[in-house]
């Protein structure tokens, strides 16, 4: 075939080639597409917390549980002998004033709380508040080894114990005000925290299982981060994740938020220090 009879075959096939190749993209689009949604439509089993402990592998379960091979229990260690041991002489030690570790029993429960002063304080607002007015000393840095210590090993007395933090009166407006950071869609990719802890938990994302978004394992070991955050650090990499503001470890914001998820908590075990990828 010769001259424009055949242009007009070879056109009509070309186009028929890209009409079936169209389609077979849109198809294939279609699947993906029905995929994505199948891979994160709400999970109708997530309108109930869950231990965070119940996300993770059994491997990881095992070991947050063997204190022989949790890596965070050397943080504990630390903290056991940081109670123990007068900063300066004429300065008292923790365990002068508290006495042994073990009255710190059931402590972690019940933090964050509202303090005489209306200030919402969490553990590590209680400790360098002692630090400050006890012992005479600057605060301990946020994500110091020190600070992170003394919080493991406080928390680490209350494990296995039921959450229990008060939210009437004063706490009241605070508690309000972590539920709506909670629920508020924020940062350039416009999400909120519900949308992934609630709707979406128990999925998996880049290979990790969403959790119920508590608070209960922390101060925790993060394999990610090779070392032990508090649950601060971690409330700014979802910040972070989600393109939106980063508040400072031990803001209004955070404290707020911090309380919120301890109160969804409530009932649910303590189980600092954790142990998460």
């Amino acid at each position: 075939m010769r001259g424009p009879a055949a242009a007009v075959h070879a056109a009509g096939a070309a186009g028929a080639v890209g009409a079936a190749f169209r389609a077979a993209v849109r198809a294939a689009t279609g699947v993906a597409a029905a995929l994505a949604c199948a891979a994160f439509a709400p999970a109708s089993a997530a309108d109930a917390v869950r231990p965070s402990r119940d996300f993770l592998s059994p491997e990881l379960r095992a070991q947050q549980d063997d204190p022989s091979r949790h890596p965070g229990w050397l943080w504990v260690d630390q903290g056991e002998a940081l109670w123990r041991r007068a900063p300066a002489p004429g300065t008292p030690s923790c365990e002068g004033c508290h006495g042994g570790l073990d009255a710190m029993r059931g402590v972690a429960t019940r933090l964050p709380a509202v303090d005489a002063d209306g200030a919402l304080t969490n553990l590590e607002g209680r400790i360098n508040r002692c630090v400050v007015q006890r012992q005479g000393r600057p605060a301990l840095a946020w994500e110091s080894d020190a600070l992170l210590a003394l919080t493991a090993a406080i928390a680490q007395r209350s494990r296995g114990l039921p959450m229990a933090v008060a939210v009437d009166g004063p706490a009241a407006p605070l508690l309000e005000r972590g539920r709506e950071l909670y629920r508020t869609r924020q940062g350039q990719l416009n999400l909120s925290c519900t949308q992934c802890h609630d709707e979406r938990a128990g999925l998996r994302l880049r290979g990790d299982r969403i959790s119920s978004g508590l608070g209960t394992g922390y101060p925790a070991y993060r394999l990610e981060w090779n070392g032990m955050g508090s649950l601060h650090r971690r409330l700014r990499a979802c910040s972070l994740g989600v393109r939106a503001t980063q508040f400072a470890p031990g803001s209004e914001e955070y404290l707020a938020l911090e309380l919120w998820l301890a109160y969804r908590a409530r009932g649910l075990p303590v189980e600092a220090p954790g142990l998460r990828r």
